[in-house]
């Protein structure tokens, strides 16, 4: 039992210690204590309010890696649906193309307007097939072969044997995000994953002995290795005691499936009861267009400052029903975007700059 938590133990201990300092040096202990992580720092996170409920008061959790055993598999089920055989690799410089083939389809099916980011993922049923080379092949359109290829991304993690989905797919619109998982390698952590964890065999190699979505997934499931998710819904301890989560996610997450961000949300309502002390404890924004984690770098990106809203939620007592994301391109701000508490959505109201969040309002989906 022990070396089962120890991980995440030695995080908890290193939290008291941290209380510990603040103590010996400002003589008074802190009045509240805040965590806020992304990616694989969200599991610590999500493991502090899961185990050790006490030691947060409140927690914010970016880029969901809640579930990283299926997590990893995830990124493993692209690769695979890419190298089946070689004419299912998709080339980089078509992922700009299917991209806005999902925008033409999709882009203003939910909030009424194109604004070059799709406001509700699920909604959009896009068939890659409108693309299927009527020609020569070219960067443009897509052979049979990878419109399968794509299907297969857009599909959830499947056991092939029980044909039961595992683990959340990626989304339309996460298309420019995909060459890391469907490139000339897997996703390197995965493999270093699997090779170390699930096989513990140095030895392992992908391209001699590919990953199987049925056995080794068995193997990873076994409560030895699963006990480095963070994947426990039953946070009633922590809402108990006041504890706040918030959880920030993007719809155009290649690196971590977002669909995992939502099912935690959903079982973690559920867990407690979905009583209004729980729906005033726990929120869930999804933000359209935002890849892995928000910043501000790259060609596109999303910033949110949650650890503000987690503040004021915290210390003023008023759940968060919206957020205001910054929208940057190349580093530069763009805009602003409007993202409502899941499951509602922005809708435009009619008139007025698509980068502006004071033209749309928050809305249930039809």
């Amino acid at each position: 039992e022990k070396l089962k938590d120890f991980g995440y133990r030695a995080f908890h201990e290193m939290t008291a210690g941290a209380k510990a300092l603040a103590m010996a040096f400002y003589g008074s202990a802190s009045k509240l204590s805040y965590i806020a992580e992304c990616g694989g720092g969200s599991r610590e996170a999500l493991s502090e309010i899961q185990r050790f409920p006490e030691d947060y008061d409140a927690a914010g959790v970016w880029g969901f890696d809640g579930y990283k055993t299926l997590m990893h598999f995830g990124q493993l089920w692209v690769y695979a649906a890419t190298h089946q055989e070689p004419g299912r690799v998709i080339p980089p410089e078509k992922y700009p193309a299917i991209h806005q083939a999902v925008l033409d389809q999709c882009d203003a099916k939910v909030d009424g307007i194109k604004d070059g980011a799709i406001e509700d993922p699920p909604r959009c049923h896009f068939d890659p097939k409108v693309l299927l080379c009527k020609g020569a092949d070219g960067p443009t359109c897509l052979t049979a072969a990878q419109v399968d290829a794509v299907r297969a991304i857009y599909s959830p993690v499947t056991n092939p044997r029980t044909k039961k989905a595992v683990y959340s797919s990626l989304y339309p619109g996460s298309e420019l995000g995909w060459a890391q998982l469907g490139g000339a390698q897997p996703f390197p952590n995965a493999v270093e994953f699997l090779r170390w964890v699930v096989f513990a065999d140095p030895s392992w190699d992908y391209k001699n002995r590919p990953p199987n979505f049925d056995s080794d997934l068995a193997l990873a499931s076994q409560p030895e290795k699963t006990v480095i998710n963070a994947d426990n819904p039953d946070i009633k301890k922590f809402i108990a005691r006041g504890g706040k989560l918030l959880i920030v996610e993007g719809w155009a997450d290649a690196a971590i499936a977002p669909g995992g961000a939502v099912r935690y949300y959903t079982e973690a309502r559920a867990k407690s009861g979905n009583s209004k002390s729980v729906r005033d404890s726990v929120r869930l924004f999804m933000v359209p267009g935002m890849g892995h984690c928000p910043g501000v770098n790259g060609a596109e990106n999303y910033d949110v400052d949650a650890f503000k809203i987690l503040q004021d939620w915290k210390q003023n007592g008023k759940a968060p029903e919206e957020l205001i994301a910054t929208h940057y391109k190349a580093g530069k701000e763009v805009g602003k975007r409007l993202v409502c508490a899941y499951p509602k959505v922005a809708v435009y109201r009619g008139a007025g700059a698509a980068e502006d969040p004071a033209n749309f309002s928050c809305k249930m989906p039809k």
